[in-house]
C-alpha cells in the first residue's frame, strides 16, 4: 500500500462516513504507540517485552499476521509494533517533529512522490526496528507488501 494509496482510501472514507479519516501525523502515531509509557515498546524496554506485543523479524516468519494476536497497549490499540510499517501523514524533513510556519507553508503537494514517514516496524526488522522512537521513510508512490496503514477518525466539522 503506497501513502498515495492510503490517502485516496481516506478521501473515500471520508465522503462515505461523513467523518474525517486521515492518516496520523507522526507525533499522534507515536503518542498513541506508546499510550503513557517511556520505554522503547509501549510493553516494556527488553525483546521479551515486544515478543508479547508484536510480529518481528525473530517470531513472524517473515509473513504478517491479523491484527489482535498480540497485546494490545493500554489505548487498547494492537500492532502498534512489529507486523507492517505504518504511514504517517507527514513528510520527511528532519528529526524534528514540530514545524515552523515557514515549513508548514513548503509543504509537498499531496499527490507529489516525496519521502513521507513510516512508524512501527515490520515482519521482517530486528527488535530495534520497533522501537516507538524509531522512524523511516520511503517515497509515498511505493507500494510494498510490507507497508500499511492505520486512520484517525474526526467529527466532519472539525474540517477547516
Amino acid at each position: 500500500m503506497s501513502w498515495v494509496d492510503a490517502q485516496n482510501f481516506c478521501e473515500i472514507l471520508t465522503a462515505l462516513t461523513r467523518q474525517r479519516v486521515r492518516l496520523p501525523t507522526e507525533a499522534e502515531w507515536e503518542y498513541s504507540c506508546r499510550a503513557g509509557t517511556q520505554t522503547a515498546y509501549y510493553s516494556g524496554d527488553s525483546e521479551k517485552d515486544l515478543d508479547r506485543v508484536a510480529w518481528y523479524g525473530l517470531n513472524s516468519k517473515n509473513t504478517t499476521h491479523h491484527v489482535g494476536q498480540k497485546e494490545a497497549n493500554t489505548f487498547g490499540l494492537f500492532d502498534m509494533h512489529g507486523n507492517a510499517w505504518q504511514w504517517c501523514e507527514d513528510w520527511h524533513r528532519s528529526n524534528d517533529y514540530e514545524m515552523s510556519e515557514f515549513e508548514k507553508l513548503q509543504r509537498p503537494a499531496q499527490g507529489a512522490s516525496v519521502d513521507r514517514i513510516l512508524r512501527g516496524g515490520c515482519v521482517a526488522g530486528n527488535a530495534k526496528c520497533c522501537q516507538s522512537a524509531v522512524r523511516n521513510w520511503t517515497k509515498s508512490d511505493n507500494a510494498a507488501s510490507l507497508i500499511g496503514f492505520r486512520v484517525v477518525v474526526a467529527p466532519i466539522s472539525s474540517i477547516r
